[in-house]
């Protein structure tokens, strides 16, 4: 009987210290993983071509928890192409440099920028106004032209051409100033300042310089866009 419980005792010290082993080498395995994880996320945020003005998020995909990360003697070594650097989806190359063993992972990059998008379909000629405007967090791939971080900005400016719920918006859709609109043409000099009407010869956004007809001289002259249905210049 004795022989009997000595040997039971046997087996299940034997069977509890397989386990322990057993969990202690995945639970090591799944931490060296993590590791991996961390250290080629921190990789790409040190190396990727990022957008100092865009906000960025970065995160690796999980690296299969079937495949064997060995000890490594040596610090592993991660690369990645300049190509790649500049995608969204980043491939890395991990290497443990004193052995053959190498395995590839991604780090998705999202890089997002705050921007004036339409809340609604709007025809060619529609005022902009804060009610038919709002601010979105669109990835800076999908952005073109130059876009506005202010509705405060737009408003009162009209769009030339047709678009839908949640277009982005860029000077090449809009202007401040159309061609025909009846412009205040404002002449600037030192210590004085002059309002002449003038009707716009061609579209113009804040910052252009368009043509724009004296109403009364009939003279073309060349202003600088300053706000909706105003222009300027220097005399």
């Amino acid at each position: 009987m004795q022989k009997n419980t000595s040997k039971s005792l046997s087996t299940a010290l034997g069977v509890g210290l397989t386990y322990f082993l057993f969990v202690f080498a995945t639970t090591a395995n799944a931490s060296m993983h993590q590791s991996i994880q961390h250290q080629a996320a921190l990789y790409v945020q040190q190396n990727a071509f990022i957008d100092n003005s865009a906000d960025v998020n970065i995160q690796a995909a999980e690296v299969d928890s079937r495949i064997h990360i060995p000890a490594c003697k040596a610090p592993f070594e991660f690369e990645s192409s300049t190509a790649s650097l500049k995608q969204s989806n980043v491939s890395v190359k991990v290497t443990c440099p004193n052995t053959n063993w190498y395995l590839f992972t991604s780090v998705q990059v999202e890089q997002t920028k705050p921007v004036v998008v339409t809340s609604e379909t709007m025809s060619p000629g529609s005022l902009l106004t804060e009610k038919n405007l709002y601010i979105a967090d669109i990835p800076t791939n999908r952005l073109r032209g130059s876009t506005y971080s202010s509705t405060e900005n737009l408003v009162g400016a009209r769009l030339k051409r047709r678009v839908r719920p949640g277009q982005i918006i860029n000077d090449g859709m809009l202007c401040f100033v159309c061609k025909g609109d009846k412009v205040t043409i404002m002449a600037v000099s030192v210590g004085l300042s002059l309002k002449v009407s003038g009707i716009a010869q061609q579209d113009g956004n804040l910052g252009d310089t368009i043509r724009v007809q004296n109403a009364s001289s009939k003279k073309i002259v060349s202003a600088t866009v300053s706000s909706t249905r105003e222009v300027s210049i220097q005399i």
